[in-house]
């Protein structure tokens, strides 16, 4: 089961002005925002770009550390979760694009797609796509804390 959120290091702006947000997992993930729920928006996108710019270049997604005190949980957002647990999946398996395709009795140019952070695929197509790496898809909502 992979984790679908990654921690991030709200700090202080050093003029006070609102607050600068890293995440310790993903180093190139920086960004500000003008008070603590505007930091948290923008920390939100900037880990969606971060993780589709992993995807793109082929790299690796580092596993999201566990939460230190202080730190704040940043979901994946919904439209990027199933494309990141297929994408790791096929990296965990040694698939790529041609063979996933042939499994699924599919074209190269589709799994791409359905890789491709930025292209509107139907769940249920990630959800085959899934289960032929021998995957599944698990939903699960909670009270918010």
């Amino acid at each position: 089961m992979i984790s679908v959120s990654f921690p991030a290091v709200l700090k202080p702006d050093v003029n006070g002005d609102g607050f600068v947000v890293n995440f310790p997992d993903l180093p190139e993930a920086l960004t500000d925002g003008r008070d603590l729920d505007d930091a948290l928006s923008e920390a939100a996108d900037c880990l969606q770009e971060a993780l589709a710019g992993r995807m793109v270049r082929k790299e690796d997604i580092p596993v999201p550390s566990k939460p230190k005190r202080g730190q704040h949980l940043v979901q994946v957002a919904l439209y990027l979760a199933p494309k990141l647990a297929l994408y790791l999946a096929m990296r965990e398996r040694g698939i790529n694009h041609r063979e996933l395709a042939r499994r699924l009795g599919s074209s190269e140019t589709a799994v791409r797609q359905m890789l491709n952070p930025k292209h509107d695929t139907r769940p249920e197509t990630l959800q085959a796509a899934l289960q032929a790496l021998e995957k599944r898809v698990l939903v699960a909502v909670e009270d918010a804390a």
